[in-house]
């Protein structure tokens, strides 16, 4: 069955087709691509096409789909069971091993996806404070829980809609909005609400709005005034954690945060997440503590499989992180040069392995900067990659993922067809 009746009889089940938002094409007029494998940097799907892939799985797939080392350990993990839902070695070992290795983490709790994750570390920090009130911050996506969906990022900006039906008034009346890169909206919230805010979250590099990164100073400016006015600094590393180097932005920009979410990249994929940081908080989680959270497949036997192994490559090779950037330049620099022969008034903005191409010639630093895209455009030059089998997300605002499989010639490949594009 080829992607077009796929989707047809999907349609007919699945509300839009798809099981995320992320996944539709419909912004860009297409229909999906029905993947039926993936292999190194390439996915395959039903039709029998071979597509460069810069998807990577939204991110987890750093070290490039179906890894033999991977794979084997989640056939061998598989071998015992499937799930327990009771206590496991491989779960210890991957808490041990996050904690001796992320300098800011004393304690972690295993959960099923990133959304689990932001929603555990927001009740843990309001447990611990006494109070109420998280500030997040425009064009930043940290899951779909009621209280994070106002003016979120990722599938919510392609849709257009800034908020979401469903969420009660009440679920989201104490969370307050800043604006991504611009310390005096955190210090007029923080002052506005004193005493009453528990956390800030952040994506510390925004990833949900396309690629934006910070601008100096200002991860060290919000830690300072969280440490000022009292209030848990929660850093999202869903994204970049473990892709901007082994500790994620905290260790690239050398700021701490209290706490630290993580979503699939410890389970190489897999259905997974985590919360961490210090003992002090996470003593606050049952059983041991008062803020109650649960799960049935947190640390689930073949996750923890896959995702140890992962992570035990990365920070034994860490030769595999001066790659990426080396890719990232020759890419993401690439592009920039093109856009200058072309004379394109388009913006790339990039960081490691991680990247993106706006269509807008306004710098991007913010949630603001990055809806004046024009999206139509980005239509167009998302229809021509795919037509050339380069595989890219369906939205402007979702960022390129570089992984180790690609090589060179991957990347060559995509620059020659980005300039005959332009040109």
């Amino acid at each position: 069955m080829k992607s077009e009746e796929l989707f047809e009889k999907a349609v007919q089940f699945i509300p839009g087709g798809v099981n995320s938002p992320v996944r539709a094409f419909g912004s860009v007029g297409e229909i999906p691509r029905f993947i039926k494998k993936a292999k190194g940097a390439y996915v395959y799907d039903v039709d029998h096409n071979k597509y460069l892939d810069y998807v990577g799985s939204w991110g987890p797939m750093i070290l490039g789909h179906n890894r033999p080392e991977i794979l084997e350990s989640v056939i061998k993990a598989s071998e015992s069971g499937l799930s327990f839902g009771a206590a496991t070695a491989r779960e210890v070992e991957m808490a041990e091993f996050i904690c001796e290795n992320i300098p800011s983490i004393e304690m972690v709790r295993m959960v099923n996806s990133g959304t689990e994750a932001v929603m555990s570390a927001i009740r843990v920090a309001r447990g611990y404070t006494g109070k109420d009130k998280i500030i997040k911050f425009e064009g930043c996506y940290h899951g779909h829980c009621d209280a994070m969906l106002v003016k979120a990022g990722s599938g919510v900006m392609t849709s257009g809609v800034p908020d979401s039906a469903g969420v009660p008034v009440g679920c989201a009346q104490d969370t307050l909005t800043g604006v991504y890169n611009d310390l005096a909206s955190v210090q007029r919230l923080m002052e506005e609400n004193e005493g009453s805010v528990a956390a800030l979250i952040l994506e510390p590099v925004g990833a949900n709005m396309g690629l934006v990164p910070p601008k100096e100073g200002f991860l060290q400016g919000v830690r300072a005034l969280c440490d000022k006015h009292n209030v848990i600094l929660i850093f999202d590393e869903v994204i970049s954690g473990f892709r901007l180097g082994f500790t994620g932005a905290q260790g690239f920009y050398q700021v701490v945060p209290d706490l630290t979410t993580y979503g699939k990249i410890i389970g190489a994929g897999m259905p997974v997440g985590a919360y961490g940081g210090k003992k002090e908080i996470m003593e606050m989680v049952a059983p041991l503590g008062n803020v109650y959270q649960a799960g049935t497949l947190s640390g689930n036997p073949i996750a923890m499989a896959a995702g140890l192994t992962q992570l035990k490559l990365l920070h034994k090779r860490p030769q595999i992180y001066k790659r990426l950037e080396e890719l990232g330049e020759k890419l993401f620099g690439g592009i920039q040069k093109i856009l200058q022969e072309c004379e394109v008034p388009c913006t790339v903005n990039f960081i490691g392995s991680l990247g993106c191409l706006f269509f807008t010639e306004e710098i991007v630093v913010d949630y603001t900067t990055a809806k004046n895209s024009d999206t139509k455009l980005f239509s167009e030059f998302f229809k021509y990659m795919l037509g050339h089998k380069i595989y890219l997300a369906p939205s402007q605002f979702e960022a390129m993922f570089i992984s180790y499989a690609h090589s060179e010639k991957d990347v060559d490949k995509t620059l020659d067809c980005i300039h005959k594009y332009f040109k």
